[in-house]
This record gives structure tokens, C-alpha cells and sequence, in this order.
């Protein structure tokens, strides 16, 4: 007979030659029982059989505990086989024999389903009360139930064994899949961010160009400067980005992130675009460095959208952290936006905030415009 595929239940903790040696120590206890009663002659046959005869079985009560691992089926099928001639030798390798059952009938309820190990069960039960009746006695209650319990117990350690391993694959998948979320909605969050101030920028001043090409050439000139600045702009950051997804040696070294240090370049960029930027940061040189990312891409939304719904118009932008936390201001003096269904960037902002616990706001001001408040604590994470 050719071995089987290795089961699922060989690759648990303790590793393959820990199992099969546990199997043999098992085998031995068992072989030790049977073999060594029989050959003291403790044990009264309950007919004359040859001596040989007893010893054949002491030999085989041990056959299915030495190959469940490699064999299960024609293990559990071996030991329903032994019982039936042990009958003739008494009940106390009768009793062994319902171990041997039981330590075939793990590995099948570990790897089936529940309604074919069930079936195992009840055969592996009705085998043992049936070849307990034939020779009646005063053990004969307590031989069935020390076989249904051996049994029993068996088939509920190998269901809970099944169970577990079933709950941990699920729990895997789930984190996987949590993992594989996240990760997509933070490359779409950074993508969306690089993607969406920069083609704003550039659609104003493709914009400014064309209506201005006739007549004033020299300015639409400097809207085309601004275009292939901001374009070269982004597709670098870009290439940071997508940098972080390769792996290998073609991975192209990557510059730093942006932070909060680097705000004056969005200020300028911006300004290009008909929105003159008023900044303050203070305290912001010993940002972390995911709290000095998450602010800097928070105003590059907020002034993204001051230069697509405001422009042109002026904003003030308030930066300030004190160790514990930083608190972002994005305010302007356009029109105040109508509220309506949050785009892409009011959510991306809010997730950032999200990740640190901190406080989000964004709406019209009271005075004017349209205001953009945010809070990260980052002393924890720190």
C-alpha cells in the first residue's frame, strides 16, 4: 500500500518526527500491557485459544497507533478489525483494543467532516457494545463504558483540534485581508493627495495660458513654467511612492517624505495658482515622522481645495505643535462652499486624523470662506 498524502494534522506545532515518536511511545505503552499480561498469564481466556494466538493480537492492538499518521483510513479500518478476535482473548485486550479505536479515530475526526466523523464515531461505539455482549460478565457495563468514553473523548479532542486550525486560517485571511485594505486605502489616500493638488495646479494655469495666449504671450509663458515645475513635481513624488511598492534590486533609492518641515513649498506652489498663502508653523521641526507626513499632506488638501473652489483668493494656514500635539488651521476668504456629499480629500483628511484619534472639522467660517480644523495627539506614538 502506497502512503497517502501527508494529512493537515501533521504540520502542528511539535512538527512531524515529534508526533510519530509520541505514536511509538504510545505503541510501546500498549505493546507493554498486552504482550507482557500475556506472557505472565494474569489474564483468563474466556475460551482455550492458543497461546500464540494472544500474542498475535498483543502485536496488533498496537498496528493502528503506529500508522494513523500515514495511514488514517486503513488504520481506523484495521482497528475495527482487531475487537473481533479479541473476544476470545478477554476483555482486558478487548479494553486496549478500544484505546487502540480511539487513537485511530483522532486523526479522521481532526480532517473530516463533522457528519463522516460522526458516522466513525457511532461505528467505532456500536463495535465496541457488540463484542462486549458476546461474553457477558460483571465488567461488561464497565468495558462498554470505558470503550464509548475512550472513544468519545478521542473524537472531541480531534474536533476541537479541527476547530481550532479552522478558526486560525479564518483569522489569518481576515488579517490578511485588513491588511491588504489598508494598504490600498493608504496608497489611494497618498495617490489621490500628490495626484489631485498637483493637476489642480496645473488646470488653473492651463487655464490662465489659454485664455491669455493671444494677448499677453509672456504670461502664458509662466503658466507653462508653473505647468512643467508642478508636472516634474509630481511625477517625482510619484516615483517615491510607487518606489515603496517594488521590491528588489530595481527599486530606485527613495528621497525623503515630505513633512511638516516642507510646507513652504505648498504655500508657493499655491501661490501660483492665484491662492497667496499666509503660513505659521511653529514647533514642527520634531514632528514623528508619520505625524510630520499626515500634516503636511492635510494642508496640501485643504489648499487643493482652496485652489479649485476659492481661487483666486488668499488663506491662512496655522501649523502649531507643542510636543504632545499638533493642531492644523487651514482657513480662506473665497466663497464658502455649499455642504454637500465629502469628496475624496475631506475623507482622506479625516482617516489621517482617525489613525492618531485626534479631532477633525471642516465647514464654512464664521467670518468667511471655508474652514479646515485638525488635531493629531502624538505623544503615544511618540
Amino acid at each position: 500500500m502506497t502512503a497517502e498524502p501527508m494529512p493537515p494534522w501533521l504540520a502542528g506545532r511539535l512538527g512531524r518526527g515529534w508526533l510519530i515518536a509520541f505514536d511509538l511511545v504510545a505503541a510501546a505503552a500498549l505493546l507493554v500491557a498486552t504482550a507482557g499480561n500475556t506472557g505472565a498469564r494474569t489474564w483468563d481466556f474466556p475460551v482455550s485459544v492458543p497461546r500464540w494466538v494472544a500474542w498475535v493480537l498483543a502485536f496488533a492492538v498496537v498496528v493502528p497507533v503506529v500508522t494513523r499518521r500515514l495511514w488514517p483510513r486503513f488504520a481506523f479500518g484495521f482497528s475495527l478489525v482487531v475487537p473481533f478476535p479479541a473476544i476470545l482473548v478477554g476483555g482486558p485486550i478487548s479494553g486496549l483494543a478500544s484505546v487502540a479505536m480511539a487513537f485511530a479515530l483522532y486523526p479522521l475526526a481532526a480532517t473530516l467532516t463533522r457528519r463522516r466523523s460522526l458516522t466513525a464515531l457511532g461505528v467505532a461505539i456500536a463495535e465496541v457494545v457488540a463484542t462486549s455482549l458476546v461474553f457477558t460478565s460483571l465488567s461488561t457495563l464497565a468495558t462498554i463504558t470505558f470503550g464509548a468514553a475512550v472513544l468519545t473523548l478521542a473524537w472531541t479532542t480531534g474536533r476541537a483540534s479541527l476547530e481550532r486550525r479552522e478558526f486560525a486560517a479564518e483569522a489569518a485571511e481576515s488579517y490578511a485581508r485588513q491588511a491588504v485594505s489598508e494598504e490600498r486605502l493608504r496608497i489611494a489616500r497618498e495617490m489621490h493627495d500628490v495626484v489631485a493638488h498637483s493637476m489642480s495646479l496645473i488646470a488653473v494655469k492651463a487655464a490662465v495660458g489659454n485664455h491669455v495666449a493671444a494677448e499677453q504671450p509672456e504670461e502664458a509663458r509662466d503658466a507653462l513654467r508653473v505647468i512643467e515645475t508642478t508636472s516634474r513635481d509630481a511625477l517625482a513624488e510619484m516615483r517615491r511612492m510607487l518606489g515603496v511598492l517594488r521590491s528588489g534590486e530595481d527599486a530606485p533609492e527613495l528621497g525623503p517624505a515630505p513633512d511638516a518641515t516642507s510646507l513652504d513649498g505648498l504655500a508657493e506652489r499655491a501661490a501660483m495658482a492665484g491662492v497667496q498663502v499666509e503660513l505659521t508653523a511653529t514647533g514642527v521641526d520634531d514632528l514623528p515622522d508619520g505625524v510630520g507626513l499626515s500634516v503636511y499632506r492635510i494642508v496640501q488638501e485643504a489648499l487643493t481645495n482652496v485652489v479649485k473652489h476659492a481661487a483666486p483668493a488668499s488663506a491662512r494656514v496655522t501649523v502649531a505643535a507643542d510636543g504632545e500635539s499638533v493642531t492644523i488651521e487651514v482657513a480662506d476668504t473665497g466663497s464658502a462652499r455649499l455642504p454637500g456629499p465629502p469628496g475624496h480629500g475631506l475623507i482622506g483628511m479625516r482617516e489621517r486624523v482617525m489613525v492618531y484619534d485626534g479631532e477633525f472639522e471642516a465647514g464654512p467660517s464664521p467670518e468667511s470662506g471655508f474652514r479646515v480644523f485638525a488635531r493629531l495627539p502624538y505623544e503615544a506614538a511618540r
